[in-house]
């Protein structure tokens, strides 16, 4: 007799295919699963926004859980999703000392070249 607890999977219907067990799902509650970044690119040519989060048990399952939530009106061409473990940023007590270095560099800075006159619109 198998006692483990049968893992219901995204879409599943629980019990079997005679209905007759209503066994509840033994997976983690939907909190439980990794929390996604979304970003949403409304047209060709634009950059993509970073428009929400949202939980998902996977890659597949945030994409579309994030067109029905962030596209339901054809807001957009294109949808990346980023599990938020994965992003790493910087802290803004630190922002001195990290862009500092750029400062000593002039040569990146278009106002140490002179334009000719025949330049108007730069």
């Amino acid at each position: 007799m198998n006692t483990l607890p049968r893992r219901f999977f995204y879409g599943d219907i629980p019990g079997d295919n005679n209905g007759g067990d209503s066994t509840p799902p033994s997976t983690t509650a939907a909190t439980d699963w990794p929390l996604w970044e979304i970003f949403i690119r409304s047209k060709q040519g634009l950059d993509h926004k970073h428009v929400g989060s949202l939980h998902a048990a996977d890659a597949r399952m945030a994409i579309e859980n994030a067109r029905d939530v962030y596209t339901r009106r054809l807001e957009g061409v294109s949808i990346w999703v980023v599990e938020s473990r994965h992003i790493h940023a910087s802290s803004p007590d630190e922002a001195d000392s990290l862009y500092e270095p750029a400062a000593d560099k002039i040569y990146r800075h278009p106002t140490f070249y002179q334009l000719p006159d025949e330049v108007n619109h730069m």
